[in-house]
């Protein structure tokens, strides 16, 4: 290996340098006049010199393709392939040969030797360098149609990328990036909507949150044969939407008997069976405008829905009631129940007749007891959407006694499951809530509830129980939906276990499964709230300028908070005046941008 000398014509870097002073270390000219020093083994001797300036390595002409088949897949030192190429060897041919090594398609490998390749090498390297710039070219091509909105049914391929950040599966576009727009799945979802590639129907929350879209596919075994407490002689209603698909828990009166009857799923879903695990990573079922993505498969639905057969395998609470309607006894047994299916509406029709009668003066009874115990009753707006054929329909939810009737019973059955668990010291997930801190006096109307709500400490499950705050409940767990929410069917499992005398679950398993839902739902309810507003601008958009009115509930800085009633929708306005809570304030409908899920009103 030659020394390095003063003058000479180095490697630094991939680039080129002059050697200004040799030495144990090297005095480097590098190009724009910047000096640095390094060690002799960090540059690569290229030509011996003299080089006075870098200046002088000016481009080369020779006979590239005719010392390559010279070489005929042989190696030379740098100088001689010099030599070949260019006729001598110099400082500025040496470093013209390197950059023919550097480039890669005729020569290859190091000054001390440069291999010229085969045939075959170049041949495939020139159809690989061919097939880049074609692909450029495409791209060029295909940007500039983008840019023009005039996009070729074959360019779906290309907008690959773009459609994973939509949905936020990857975290850049180099479409995005092309057009210098910022690569968030909101710009990628806007981009996506004006070239016509998706359009509103496309609800991508679901998939952005990593929800399954689907039922699971997983078979379950036909219900095993066991004695059941036959109440097929009971009236028994299961009270719920118009529409409803899960049909889960019926009431019946016996008496000074309230029976709470509810899908018997955990007799179907053991512990850890396949369709236990696949219930517990979706957390609850997903409900959704367009559709229900359930937890368990449909068939569970299909065996247990009660009302679905003639008779139904049920799960019954057996709630003993005292003259002030309060619960002084429980029974729990799996039974057979002979249910008819109603909606609100039908019920609060019938509220004069028998059972309904009496079942509305028990659920008025419970709610006094609760509203003595410090329970709050937050009546704010809801809405049902519904996305059917395309399209979506807003329907208002009114407050129906129905409701409160069925809501009432479902949370004495709660409290009820709550106590017999801690009577039997049966590991449970409760359903706490700390009572809300002392504050001002909360404003009147709408925007009172407005102001209770976000007093409200957040719920929490605890396998130690403590009261429940908002409900006015001293021990409370959700008991009435294991169709629909897991947690749910882990303490059907666990009263199941326990009133047949089989292995329930330990503390240590009841915690993993509550951590492994609470991991879940709340992904699950955020798709929910995500997906109702989507599908809400989705009807507002095909309402432009249209008029509405809002409710002034709430101030914040110089905004104001709003609620449209008619859509249960929230929304940030500047008023021109101070106004006082709750004035009603006419809109009209300016814009809508969907894919950052806004609306624009305009106070008229």
């Amino acid at each position: 290996m030659q020394p390095i000398l003063t003058d000479s014509l180095v490697l630094y870097k991939n680039r080129p340098a002059r050697v200004r002073q040799a030495g144990e270390r090297l005095e480097l000219e590098l190009e724009g006049g910047h000096s640095q020093k390094v060690r002799p083994k960090d540059a690569l001797l290229l030509h011996p010199g003299p080089l006075r300036a870098l200046s002088e390595l000016r481009p080369q002409t020779g006979e590239v393709e005719t010392a390559w088949e010279l070489l005929a897949g042989s190696a030379a030192p740098l100088a001689e392939v010099a030599e070949l190429v260019f006729g001598a060897y110099t400082p500025a041919t040496a470093w013209a040969t390197w950059q023919l090594v550097a480039e890669g398609l005729y020569f290859r490998g190091t000054p001390e030797a440069v291999r010229a390749c085969a045939a075959a090498e170049v041949e495939a390297e020139q159809a690989s360098r061919q097939a880049k710039r074609e692909q450029e070219q495409a791209w060029e091509d295909f940007v500039a149609r983008v840019k023009a909105r005039r996009l070729l049914p074959t360019d779906r391929r290309l907008l690959s990328d773009t459609e994973q950040l939509a949905l936020d599966r990857q975290p850049g576009s180099r479409l995005l990036r092309e057009l210098g727009s910022a690569e968030t799945p909101e710009n990628a979802h806007a981009l996506l909507l004006e070239l016509g590639c998706w359009d509103h129907s496309v609800n991508p929350h679901p998939r952005r949150l990593e929800l399954p879209t689907h039922p699971p596919q997983i078979s379950v075994p036909p219900l095993a044969q066991e004695q059941r407490r036959d109440l097929t002689h009971l009236p028994a209603f299961a009270i719920d939407d118009e529409g409803n698909q899960d049909p889960d828990d019926a009431l019946s009166i016996e008496g000074q008997r309230l029976w709470v009857h509810v899908a018997d799923v955990a007799a179907l879903i053991e512990p850890d069976s396949p369709a236990d695990l696949e219930a517990r990573a979706r957390g609850a079922n997903l409900y959704l405008p367009e559709g229900i993505v359930p937890m368990l498969p449909p068939q569970v639905t299909h065996q247990l829905g009660l009302g679905l057969a003639e008779v139904s395998p049920a799960l019954s609470f057996g709630l003993d009631l005292n003259q002030a309607g309060e619960v002084v006894g429980f029974e729990l047994w799996p039974s057979l129940v002979r249910v008819e299916r109603l909606s609100y509406e039908q019920v609060d029709a019938r509220l004069g007749e028998e059972p309904f009668q009496t079942l509305h003066r028990l659920a008025l009874a419970a709610q006094e007891r609760r509203r003595a115990r410090g329970a709050l009753f937050i009546d704010l707006p809801e809405v049902q959407i519904r996305v059917r054929e395309g399209k979506v329909t807003i329907k208002p939810l009114p407050s129906l006694q129905s409701r409160e009737l069925v809501a009432e019973a479902m949370l004495m059955a709660g409290a009820a499951a709550a106590r017999f668990a801690l009577e039997q010291d049966l590991p449970f997930p409760f359903s706490t809530q700390d009572p809300p801190e002392e504050g001002d006096p909360l404003p009147e109307g709408l925007a009172g509830m407005f102001a209770q709500r976000r007093t409200l400490k957040r719920s929490q499950l605890k396998s130690v129980h403590s009261p429940h705050a908002g409900l006015g409940l001293k021990a409370y767990a959700q008991a009435t939906s294991p169709l629909r929410r897991y947690l749910d069917l882990v303490v059907h499992q666990q009263l199941r276990a326990q009133v047949r005398g089989d292995r329930i679950l330990g503390a240590d398993q009841l915690l993993a499964r509550v951590g492994a839902a609470q991991a879940v739902t709340g992904a699950v309810r955020q798709a929910e709230r995500l997906s109702n507003r989507h599908w809400t601008l989705v009807y507002l958009g095909e309402r432009m300028g249209s008029r509405w009115e809002g409710i002034l509930v709430d101030r914040r800085d110089r905004r104001s908070i709003l609620i449209i009633p008619e859509i249960a929708m929230e929304l940030s306005v500047h008023l021109p005046r101070e106004l006082p809570l709750n004035s009603v304030v006419p809109l009209q409908l300016a814009g809508v941008d969907l894919p950052r899920l806004e609306a624009h009103f305009q106070v008229v």
